[in-house]
């Protein structure tokens, strides 16, 4: 039986009990390469998946804010984890956008009995991260036809229904969302990055994949007027790289106290006391304290937006949301290699596994280029431009 959450403050409190389950052996699953389906099927159990489901579809509707915290505290823990689901919270905030009525009831109805979303979206050997070649044909015997091939599935592998991004003849994007078996889907474990390794971010084949009308959302229509869509996205792959880091610097202060040894010119007894060891576990923690206060102010941001949605609220809570990623994403890159720099040779052994942090930050910051925002960032502060429509801002 799937738990419905009521608030903010019970979403809070369910994400960090599922965090400290999830601690445990997120250095064993990630060395083993063990899917963690029993993992998940807890999340769906716990109600988390569901927040954002409007309240009058029976959701708690939580702020964007919340959300992004709900994700940090997940990500500290096991950010493949955190980052299954980002998929999940795009395509229902797609839903909320240009779902028709009877989408909402349907699909919003799943999502509070459990039921996954993965994502089907990104492309490889296309032009660029928005050149979708996946097509979506208008059917003789009514419906579409979906064909193509996708990369980077993160989530479809464990999902109920696989959200698929196709374009139809006339160029325009939409969003068909097909049940995990449908037939002419084929999910295929290949992921084999060097970090999120248990994400299962593998390759989706269509193959004449019929596609009622009814389950076709209209995604081109979202970035027509002022939208929060990628600034929604954006702020959780923020928020799973802020994760990242706080989680590598509690494992390093943990590991300075417990197990480094001082260096022998510092005079002291414990690597804890050496002050240039100090000195360094300050200027890490000011990284992830600023890391995190700028994800809550671009959570504060969105949902300001949100309340009232214009261009320049919508253009704000892109910006706010990039200064977040843009910062957070060199200092998850820091800490995971920091954590050597404080642990000294033992921290190195194969055994402690203590790479993964660097692995899933490096691998996850590649998802799209920080350098971009701060472009964005720049023309924003100098100019007052206001940043392009699109998914990834």
């Amino acid at each position: 039986m799937t738990h419905v959450i009521a608030d903010d403050a019970e979403a809070l409190a369910v994400a960090r009990d599922l965090a400290g389950e999830f601690a445990v052996e997120a250095a064993a699953r990630d060395t083993e390469r063990r899917l963690p389906g029993p993992e998940l099927d807890r999340l769906s159990a716990s109600g988390l998946l569901a927040i954002s489901v409007p309240r009058e579809h029976g959701g708690a509707d939580v702020s964007a804010r919340t959300v992004a915290q709900v994700f940090k505290v997940l990500a500290a823990a096991d950010p493949n984890l955190a980052q299954i689901p980002q998929s999940h919270f795009v395509y229902v905030n797609v839903l909320r956008r240009q779902g028709s009525a009877d989408q909402r009831k349907f699909f919003f109805g799943e999502v509070l009995e459990g039921r996954r979303f993965g994502n089907a979206q990104s492309e490889a050997g296309t032009k660029h991260v928005q050149d979708y070649r996946t097509t979506l044909t208008a059917a003789p015997e009514g419906g579409f036809t979906l064909n193509g091939t996708k990369h980077y599935s993160t989530g479809a592998l464990f999902a109920d229904w696989i959200p698929v991004l196709a374009r139809r003849e006339d160029g325009t994007l939409h969003v068909a969302y097909l049940p995990r078996d449908a037939p002419g889907l084929t999910v295929v474990d290949d992921w084999a990055g060097m970090g999120q390794r248990t994400t299962a971010s593998g390759t989706v084949l269509l193959e004449n994949v019929l596609v009622p009308e009814y389950r076709v959302v209209p995604h081109h229509l979202t970035f027509t007027g002022p939208q929060l869509h990628g600034a929604f996205a954006q702020l959780l792959h923020a928020a799973i790289d802020v994760g990242i880091a706080a989680g590598a610097l509690d494992e390093a202060v943990e590991f300075v106290r417990t197990k480094a040894r001082p260096w022998f010119e510092s005079g002291q007894d414990r690597a804890a006391d050496d002050p240039l060891v100090i000195q360094r576990v300050g200027e890490l923690a000011i990284k992830v304290r600023a890391a995190e206060a700028l994800l809550d102010a671009a959570g504060a941001a969105v949902d300001a937006a949100r309340a009232d949605l214009t261009d320049d609220s919508a253009g704000a809570a892109s910006i706010a949301v990039a200064t977040a990623k843009a910062f957070a994403d060199p200092v998850a890159v820091e800490l995971g290699s920091a954590i050597f720099e404080l642990g000294g040779t033992r921290s190195s052994l194969e055994e402690l596994n203590l790479n993964r942090h660097w692995r899933n930050a490096r691998t996850h910051t590649l998802h799209d280029p920080a350098r971009w925002k701060i472009q964005h960032i720049g023309r924003y502060v100098l100019n007052g431009q206001l940043p392009p429509r699109h998914g990834l801002l």
